[in-house]
C-alpha cells in the first residue's frame, strides 16, 4: 500500500485557500456530494454555477445556501437536464455568456441503477446518454473558455466502473440485448473515467498544458443517488447500507471532486478517492486504477464514436 501524499488523514478541504475571484461550475448540486462541494467552494469565496435539472430545487438550495452561508455568496443557477442533448447545448451557452472564466467544471450529476431499459430523447440508453454523452458533450462545449481560463475539468466517476462487464459493448451500446441496471449503469461509469485519460492523451498530442482533467469518485456515500433512480430493492439495499460503517457522509464524498478542482500540481494520471477498504471509505488521495480503464484502444474508438454520435467535435 503506497503512502498517501496528504498524510494519514489524506486530502482535506483544509488544504483550499481563499478562492476569491475564481469560478467553479458544478452540475448536481441540489443534494448529496454536488451540493457539499457547492457549499465548501462558496464558504472559500469561490464563485460557483450551479446546472440542475429542476430549477425549482436549485432555488430552494440557494437559499439554504444563503441561510449557512451568508446572502453575501457569489452563486447562481443554470438549467440544464444531463439526459437531453438540446438542454446541454443550450445550458453550456447560458454559462458561456454568464461567466467569464472557469476555473473548474465538475461533473457530478449522474443517475444510477435505473430499473428497465430506458432511452433519452436522443436515442441513447438511459445511463450512457445521461453520465457519459451529457458530460461529453458538456465538456466539449465548455473546453474554449476552460482553456483561456486555464482550468480543469473533473469528472466524478464511480467505482462502478470495476463492476460490469468491464469494458464498451460497442456492438449493443443501448443494452437491447439482457439489459441489467448494474452492467449499463457500470458501463457509463467506465466510459466517463475512459474520456478523462483519452483527453489527456488528446491534450499531450496536441501539446496543450492549458487544461488539466482529472477523474475521480466518492466512495461510497450516504447520497440519494440511487433513492433517484433506483429499483425498490436497490434502494432497500442502500438505504441499509447508509446505516453501516461501510459508508461515509456526502461532505466526505465531495473531497475527491474538491481536491481534483483545488489542489495545485496534482497528478492527472492518478485515480482519485478514498483510499480506506475497498475504497468506500477512509482517507482521500490517488489508488489503483484497473488496467481497463485506460485502455487506448477501446478509449480511442469511444471518443471518435462519441463525436459522431453527438455532432460535437471538440476544439483540440
Amino acid at each position: 500500500m503506497k503512502t498517501n501524499q496528504f498524510g494519514k488523514n489524506g486530502w482535506t478541504p483544509n488544504r483550499i485557500e481563499n478562492l476569491n475571484g475564481k469560478t467553479f461550475v458544478i452540475t448536481g448540486t441540489t443534494s448529496g456530494t454536488g451540493f457539499e462541494a457547492a457549499k465548501i467552494l462558496l464558504s472559500k469565496g469561490a464563485k460557483v454555477v450551479m446546472l440542475n435539472r429542476n430549477l425549482k430545487k436549485s432555488q430552494d438550495t440557494i437559499l439554504t445556501l444563503k441561510q449557512e452561508l451568508g446572502n453575501s455568496i457569489d452563486v447562481l443557477t443554470i438549467k440544464m437536464d444531463l439526459s437531453e442533448q438540446d438542454s446541454v447545448k443550450n445550458a453550456a451557452e447560458e454559462v458561456l455568456k454568464t461567466v467569464s472564466k472557469i476555473d473548474a467544471l465538475i461533473c457530478n450529476a449522474a443517475i444510477a441503477q435505473v430499473p428497465k431499459q430506458t432511452l433519452t430523447v436522443d436515442g441513447w440508453e438511459s445511463q450512457m446518454g445521461t453520465n457519459y454523452y451529457g458530460n461529453f458533450t458538456l465538456q466539449a462545449l465548455l473546453f474554449p473558455l476552460i482553456e483561456k481560463s486555464k482550468g480543469r475539468i473533473v469528472t466524478v466517476g464511480s467505482l462502478g466502473y470495476d463492476m460490469g462487464i468491464k469494458t464498451i459493448k460497442f456492438d449493443d451500446l443501448n443494452w437491447d440485448n439482457d439489459y441489467t441496471p448494474n452492467n449499463a449503469y457500470s458501463q457509463s461509469k467506465l466510459a466517463q473515467i475512459m474520456s478523462i485519460y483519452e483527453l489527456q492523451n488528446r491534450l499531450k498530442k496536441s501539446g496543450n498544458t492549458n487544461v488539466k482533467a482529472y477523474a475521480c469518485h466518492p466512495g461510497s456515500s450516504r447520497t440519494n443517488l440511487i433513492n433517484t433512480s433506483g429499483s425498490f430493492l436497490m434502494k432497500f439495499i442502500f438505504n441499509l447500507m447508509k446505516l453501516s460503517p461501510l459508508t461515509q457522509s456526502a461532505e466526505k464524498g465531495a473531497y475527491p471532486q474538491l481536491m481534483c478542482a483545488t489542489e495545485a500540481d496534482l497528478d492527472e494520471s492518478g485515480f482519485y478517492g478514498p483510499t480506506g477498504r475497498n475504497n468506500w471509505t477512509g482517507p482521500v488521495g490517488a489508488h489503483e486504477l484497473k488496467p481497463h480503464a485506460k485502455d487506448k484502444m477501446i478509449s480511442k474508438k469511444l471518443w471518435d464514436l462519441s463525436e459522431k454520435e453527438t455532432g460535437i467535435k471538440w476544439n483540440l
